[in-house]
């Protein structure tokens, strides 16, 4: 059993001032301002852990991974099992706390065995004894196969399917209760029957790899769609004249962009421009501008550059970056939590706001609780470097016979070994 513990000085998300956190049990206990008297049993019979200003936050939400260690989650099959496993407990190095698997378009068949596979690890996962912390997969992504043919990027056209409710039935087949967010082009829904059906379901649409004009992406949020896949990319940009869907879901209220923040999908001084923009305008649900971080990393993650298969292509990974043989952007390599880096170093956020982008707001894009009483004491340290306006964040290890030890520190370093 976890040992109690006080953890004091530490800056959380979205509180002035300095907190301590108690926890009990592995839980978080309590969140209160160090101005507060610290309840006596937290004084006097609990360690206590002096953070010194730092921050602390839960562990990172991919909602948009779309494999490592060299699997590509399409690619799942039965008996992928033991080195799903190790990707989950690779991820939790890497700061993760769960994820969404992301299944890019493929065939049908391909897509609804990845389904049951999942579905099955899934419930293995719960009915097993936990012996070592890993990242939790709470369901599924699906980016395509509805998806504008023009805006398609590296998914490949033969796969691409018109977006009708007999064939969002078939793709889905008996899984769909493990798809939690899919990706779909709006304007190719001409009933205008599938988004709310899939609301119905308790999906979450997310509109990207789209065409769509500002009006259709406004028809689609108002029949139920909530959000956008890595904004900017696989879409027209903005436009003073034709605000399009990006213009359209930043003006929206009740939208949540994801957003890849790996210096190449988007270049950082317009990284910087889309959240100013978003500062005054998107929800403020909890904490968080309606923007949260993706990684969009690919199978190799966690291993060297060079050339791998995805899918029946070939990409070539070069300083995290992936691109196919004709020069098309088909992900990155790199980890959620480097885009929180990347944000500080760049000068764009604060480090409350990034840490919030990658921690806080996906959980509030799903609906999942944030860092509050109640909750699993899986938390990240993170630390500011002024001088260098360098991030880095480290793991505490609650089971540790050295109360609130460090564990697998990031520093700046990536996994698989480069420093940025």
């Amino acid at each position: 059993m976890p040992p109690n513990l006080t953890i004091i000085n530490a800056q959380l998300i979205g509180k002035p001032g300095l907190q301590y956190v108690s926890i009990c049990k592995g839980k978080i206990d309590a969140i209160a301002p160090m101005a507060s008297a610290l309840p006596k049993k937290q004084s006097f019979e609990s360690p206590q852990l002096d953070l010194k200003g730092d921050w602390i936050s839960l562990g990172g939400v991919d909602l948009q991974i779309n494999g490592a260690l060299g699997l590509a989650f399409p690619d799942l099959r039965p008996g992928d099992e033991e080195k799903l496993a190790q990707i989950c407990g690779f991820l939790w190095d890497c700061g993760i706390d769960a994820f969404l698997p992301t299944l890019v378009t493929t065939a049908v068949a391909k897509i609804r065995q990845v389904l049951t596979v999942l579905q099955n690890f899934s419930a293995q996962s719960i009915e097993k004894p936990i012996e070592k912390p890993s990242a939790r997969i709470f369901g599924v992504h699906l980016e395509g196969p509805f998806l504008n043919s023009e805006k398609r990027g590296a998914h490949p056209a033969e796969y691409l399917l018109p977006l009708t409710l007999e064939q969002v039935k078939r793709v889905l087949g008996n899984g769909a209760e493990m798809v939690k967010i899919i990706t779909l082009a709006p304007e190719l829904d001409i009933s205008g029957d599938v988004i709310p059906y899939l609301k119905s379901l308790g999906i979450t649409v997310s509109l990207g790899h789209s065409q769509a004009t500002s009006a259709e992406a406004k028809a689609a949020f108002e029949q139920g769609a909530s959000m956008v896949t890595h904004a900017f990319n696989a879409m027209p940009g903005l436009h003073h004249r034709q605000p399009g869907l990006l213009g359209a879901a930043i003006a929206h209220p009740e939208v949540d962009c994801g957003l890849i923040a790996d210096g190449q999908h988007v270049c950082p001084t317009m990284l910087d421009v889309f959240l100013r923009a978003c500062r005054g305008g998107l929800k403020q649900a909890g904490y968080g501008p309606g923007v949260f971080l993706v990684s969009d990393a690919l199978a190799p993650l966690g291993l060297p550059d060079g050339i791998y298969p995805w899918d029946s292509r070939q990409i070539e990974v070069k300083q995290g970056t992936a691109r196919l043989p004709n020069g098309v952007l088909t992900g990155t390599t790199r980890p959620l939590l480097a885009g929180v880096q990347n944000l500080v170093k760049w000068g764009i956020c604060d480090v409350e706001e990034a840490i919030a982008l990658a921690t806080e707001a996906p959980r509030n894009a799903i609906g999942l609780p944030g860092l509050s009483p109640g909750q699993p004491a899986h938390l990240l340290r993170w630390r500011l470097n002024p001088a260098l306006r360098t991030l880095t964040w480290q793991r505490l290890n609650l089971n540790s016979e050295s109360i609130g030890m460090i564990v697998n520190p990031s520093l700046t370093r990536y996994p698989s070994g480069r420093n940025d």
